[in-house]
């Protein structure tokens, strides 16, 4: 009988552009988990034995520059034997060849027309607060980019995740955390928007949820998909909750004059001192939220918390008695 049963399926083939980045590493890992047929695209593939966990160790690696990869054709050998292709790829600030337009923008048009041309589905990680009129060239290039996979007709889905946080996280979450721990909390007295945290991990099962699906889009073009967790704060009450959960106790809370906090992040783009950016700023005077949360259809079930919602006290364990008291 079992010689009769038809074989399974081969796994999807799915290449993860910046598998080594903080996005990508954790689609990686929940990729792996899904039972998926991971590669991992990277500049310098034989550099990420250090920042990929274990299994992850020895996924099959491509060589990917983006500033390179500039036309349909350029992206064919890149993409020969894969079946999806999730793009995790971006940069706070360019660096030569490695400008905002080439890697947000002409490199994942190109990448689109190929997937459009080879019938490969595309799942492309943006970011929320593009739709409002932007001046950040960070921003501009990531509103481009999603207008031209809206353009291509490819098989594909664009998903705009909030500010994304874990114990051992990127260079923005660690940073974040780190400024935390501070008793000063230094906050641009404009930055009155609301952000919607959500844990680096439930973005990856998310991606890996939709990297599943045969159909990304619809007629009207790509499917969009916009993430964020559940408990909605401005970004010096983020930084109070954050502190909370991690040392306890209350930090001094410093307003920053909203033209000097613009200055600062003009300063941080150019010595490239911290993760603010001009782009930052911009967003943070705004509402970073999801017009509609998908993550927890996509994950079916809650996100996870990243911190407390306002008016909760954290958790704090019973102090042990003395046996003489």
């Amino acid at each position: 009988m079992d010689a009769c049963r038809n074989p399974d399926p081969p796994a999807l083939r799915v290449l993860v552009l910046g598998g080594g980045g903080f996005i990508g590493r954790h689609a990686v890992a929940a990729l792996l988990t899904e039972g998926f047929a991971v590669e991992v695209g990277s500049r310098h593939p034989g550099r990420l034995d250090r920042r990929l966990p274990g299994e992850a160790r020895r996924c099959l690696r491509r060589r990917v520059h983006f500033e390179d990869l500039l036309s349909a054709e350029a992206w064919q050998p890149v993409l020969d034997g894969i079946d999806v292709v999730m793009n995790c790829v971006g940069i706070l600030r360019p660096r030569g060849r490695e400008t905002y337009q080439r890697v947000h923008h002409l490199a994942p048009a190109a990448l689109a027309e190929a997937c459009r041309r080879s019938g490969k589905r595309l799942v492309h990680v943006s970011a929320l607060g593009l739709q409002a009129p932007m001046r950040s060239g960070f921003l501009r290039s990531k509103a481009d980019g999603e207008a031209a996979l809206r353009r291509s007709g490819a098989n594909c889905c664009i998903v705009r995740p909030s500010l994304l946080d874990a114990e051992a996280g990127g260079y923005g979450a660690a940073w974040i955390r780190r400024v935390a721990r501070w008793p000063v909390h230094a906050v641009p007295a404009d930055a009155t928007g609301r952000i919607a945290a959500l844990d680096v991990r439930d973005l990856g099962v998310a991606l890996a949820v939709l990297a599943r699906r045969p159909r990304l889009g619809g007629d009207e073009g790509p499917g969009e998909y916009e993430l964020g967790g559940e408990t909605a704060l401005a970004l010096g009450d983020y930084l109070a909750a954050m502190r909370r959960q991690l040392i306890g106790g209350s930090a001094l809370r410093i307003p920053v004059p909203g033209l000097l906090a613009r200055i600062a992040s003009h300063a941080c783009d150019l010595l490239h001192l911290t993760p603010f950016s001009f782009g930052h700023w911009e967003l943070l005077r705004r509402d970073n939220l999801p017009s509609r949360n998908a993550l927890p259809e996509l994950l079916g079930r809650a996100p996870r918390p990243v911190v407390p919602p306002p008016g909760h006290e954290p958790y704090q364990p019973p102090r042990a008695v003395p046996a003489d008291a």
